[in-house]
Order: C-alpha cells, then structure tokens, then sequence
C-alpha cells in the first residue's frame, strides 16, 4: 500500500493547515514572493487542494473577498514569523517550539544556524499526514526536527520535556494561527504553560484574531470552513496582557507589516485598527 493510500485525510481543525499550505504554495509561485515554500503545494496536493480549492457559489463576491483578505493574512503573518525566527536565532536561540504546527515547512526551508533543535507539537493526525508527504518528497531538515505528538489540550509541557526540551535553555515560541480556535481560558492556559517553560531572553511570536473578525468572517462561514470554527479574538489591550504573564510585547497590524514588505493595503480600513493581531515578545 503506497503512502497515498494510508494517508489519514484532513478533518476539523487541523484540516485549515492544508488550506495554509495550499495559500503558500500559491505565493511561492509569485515572481516576487515574500517566502518559499517548496514542500507547500505536495501539502495541499496530497489534501485535495491543489491546483485548486473549494469552489465558491455564482456570484459570491463577498465570499471571495474574504477567502483573499484570510489568504493574504496568512502570506503576511508567514513572513512577519521567519523574521521573527530570523532574528532569534541571530541572537544565540537555538531551541524552537512550533505550537499546532500543521503544515509548516519552516525546518525544511529556512537556514538554522548549528546547534538547533526544532519541536513540532500537533496532534499525531496531522503529524503522520505530515510524515507521509515528507517521506514522498524525500524531504531532508536543515535542523534538527524533533515531533512531539499531544493534544495542546492536555499536558503537552510534559510532552515536550520528553521530548528533550531543555527549561534551562531560550526558546522562541511560534503560535501561528492557533489562538483563534481556542476558548479564552484555554488561550490563559496556553501562555501560562509557554511562560512557566521559557528562560529569561526566551520569544514568543502570536498571531491573534483582530476585533471583530468573527463577526465579519464568522457569521456566515460555510460548515467545517476555518471561519466558522473560530472562537477567540485579541485582548483590548495585547501589550498589558503579555506583561502580566511576563513578557515584553511588541504588536503590529496586518496593515502596517504589508505595507513594511511592499505589499500595502489599498483600500481604507472599515474600522479603528488597533495594533495586536502580529505579536513578538521576550521574556524578561
């Protein structure tokens, strides 16, 4: 039986990955790309999302507004993280924690440094889909990968201790589109646990749903999409509520890190944009 055939296909949340890859295998082919990601479209080939995906109904301009506003947040956040690791790295981390890591590539596509060990945490679904595809394209780490297969709902740091994550040691933390499908309690969990693991000079890079998103996106997601499972939006004050778990925050817009890459907004903002849905921290 080929790997093709004992490939558990994408369902519920983790699914949204695969859309992921699929929106970064679409900017890869740019002439100008912000990144690349060789391994994205074999992700999104092997989900049934490539070379296309969901069709939308006749005529649903808003739907396709949206599908292109969520799209090129994903391209957006994608580059703001690598910059994020980028910068960790060049200042002596060498331990990486991706949390709900889904489709991520980056420790096949980015430069590491020596010395660094890269932890991916998902459930085991979405890591032996993942697997599979790896094993198909022969794809080879540029660090060293380490899988740690936990529900974020249970004991993950324990998980990862066994996994060989060294307390004593910086980590940067990446929760790339995770926060926005987890209740707000489990969002309190979620960064006490990453803050009782982190050294002093450790980061953290978030992404958090902007105000209202739900609401805009939401409300009439179709069923199963990434949208209607979207739970969790940004604190009024994002800067307050990392400081008092720790950790010293910088919060940009969507907007604002576009226009920073050369790829701004055109149209005006429908309402206040408050910096917040792209975090960095460090812990102090």
């Amino acid at each position: 039986m080929t790997d093709g055939q004992e490939r558990v296909q994408p369902s519920g949340v983790w699914a949204t990955a695969v859309g992921v890859a699929r929106v970064r295998a679409l900017e890869t082919e740019r002439a100008n790309p912000l990144f690349r990601d060789p391994l994205a479209q074999a992700f999104a080939a092997a989900g049934g999302l490539w070379p296309s995906s969901s069709p939308l109904p006749d005529g649903d301009e808003e739907a396709r507004r949206r599908r292109l506003a969520v799209s090129f947040s994903i391209v957006i956040r994608t580059k703001f993280l690598d910059d994020l690791l980028q910068q960790a790295c060049a200042s002596g981390v060498r331990q990486v924690v991706l949390l709900g890591a889904g489709m991520d590539s980056r420790a096949f596509r980015m430069d590491w440094p020596e010395g660094t060990r890269l932890f991916e945490v998902d459930t085991a679904a979405p890591l032996d889909f993942k697997a599979s595809v790896l094993r198909q394209e022969r794809a080879v780490a540029r660090c060293e990968r380490i899988t740690v297969a936990v529900d974020l709902r249970e004991d993950w740091p324990d998980a990862l201790a066994a996994a060989g994550h060294d307390l004593a040691a910086p980590t940067i933390w990446i929760a790339e589109g995770l926060l926005i499908y987890l209740p707000q309690d489990a969002v309190e969990l979620l960064l006490a646990r990453i803050s009782a693991q982190s050294a002093p000079g450790s980061r953290m890079g978030l992404t958090l749903g902007s105000p209202g998103v739900i609401e805009r996106f939401g409300a009439d997601a179709a069923p199963g999409s990434a949208a209607s499972m979207w739970v969790s939006e940004m604190p009024d004050d994002p800067v307050g509520w990392l400081a008092g778990h720790g950790w010293e925050a910088d919060c940009h817009t969507l907007r604002e890190r576009a226009a920073a890459y050369g790829r701004p907004i055109s149209t005006p903002p429908q309402r206040e944009e408050r910096p917040g849905g792209l975090v960095s921290a460090v812990r102090r």
